[in-house]
């Protein structure tokens, strides 16, 4: 019985050899053996040119501004070094105090400006407010003139249709209105 099997293609043997078959007619298909754990997380962080990453653009971002912050530090730490090697200590105290009084003075100042800031600011609103109105009404106006524009060229389209369709007592087309209409738009297409 045993070889009567091995005759007709039953054995392990075959059933291993189709088993490979399809397993490698499947790579082929689908382009390929599996990666591995390891190598899709890998290909999937790495950055392809094509791809689009939110958060590599962001950390990009985040990047530039931070040294675009530290350059500006080195620079007003750079200045700072130049001023204090040129002025002596007892003319720095001076200018602290000096740089007191201005931010006093200053300070003093900005709140009468509020004061006077908040009367400018309504006067300005109530400038935008009447300017918004004026535009509204114009573009009302120009709505409303082609809306009546186009209801008379409706007007005047229908009354030309009607005479175009009137029929005499035996039924034929009344032809004066037609050739009016002919006669129009030849004179209309020469000027």
């Amino acid at each position: 019985m045993k070889e009567k099997r091995d005759e007709r293609g039953g054995g392990h043997s075959s059933s291993s050899r189709n088993h490979k078959n399809k397993k490698s007619n499947n790579e082929r298909r689908l382009g390929g053996r599996a990666l591995s754990l390891h190598a899709f997380a890998n290909a999937k962080s790495a950055p392809s040119s094509s791809a689009y990453n939110p958060s590599i653009i962001k950390k990009q971002r985040e990047f530039y501004k931070n040294a675009k912050f530290v350059s500006k530090f080195k620079k007003s730490i750079k200045r700072e070094g130049q001023s204090a090697v040129n002025i002596s200590p007892e003319r720095r105290l001076e200018s602290v105090h000096e740089n007191n009084n201005e931010n006093k003075k200053r300070a003093f100042v900005n709140k009468k400006k509020k004061k006077g800031s908040l009367q400018d600011l309504r006067k300005e609103f109530e400038k935008k407010q009447a300017e918004a109105e004026k535009e509204k009404m114009e573009r009302e106006a120009i709505i409303q003139a082609k809306t009546q524009e186009r209801a008379r060229a409706e007007a005047r389209r229908k009354a030309q249709r009607e005479n175009m369709f009137k029929k005499t007592r035996s039924g034929q087309p009344v032809m004066k209105y037609r050739i009016e209409h002919l006669l129009q738009g030849i004179l209309d297409s020469s000027n």
